[in-house]
């Protein structure tokens, strides 16, 4: 348990402040695989070193190195609706947050795409496509 005060919806913001944290590291995942693709080194060995101090990342390295996006453990759908309610709080408390519209854009992109129902880590086949990789799954 943490204690963010007496206001309740503390706890909405700390909330989209984790998911915002999570979606960022997929991005960051994402870029980093292909990253290593492109330059000769293997996905699932990025993924499994990455796995050995963060099992966070290495879970979402994982599923991205192997292109197992279903069944979704969080849809890409709702990823894109935290997405959009952080872009939203952002703007009502007049926080710039460039590194959230950029996020916006690659879920927007990806759920444009057809991959809404695929788990969020899905992003990484639209870093593919960005870099010349064929994607690897499809919806």
């Amino acid at each position: 348990m943490f204690d963010f005060g007496e206001d309740a919806g503390a706890a909405n913001v700390v909330k989209l402040c984790a998911n915002f944290l999570v979606a960022a590291s997929i991005e960051a995942l994402a870029e980093l695989l292909t990253l290593a693709q492109k330059n000769g080194v293997s996905k699932k060995a990025v993924a499994e070193m990455i796995g050995k101090f963060s099992p966070l990342h290495g879970g979402y390295a994982k599923i991205m190195a192997e292109g197992r996006f279903e069944p979704a453990g969080f849809r890409l759908a709702l990823g894109m609706k935290d997405v959009n309610l952080i872009m939203g709080m952002a703007a009502s408390s007049v926080t710039p947050a460039p590194l959230a519209s950029l996020l916006h854009d690659r879920w927007l992109t990806s759920i444009a795409k057809g991959r809404e129902n695929l788990d969020w880590s899905a992003i990484a086949l639209d870093v593919d496509e960005d870099a010349g990789i064929r994607a690897a799954a499809a919806p």
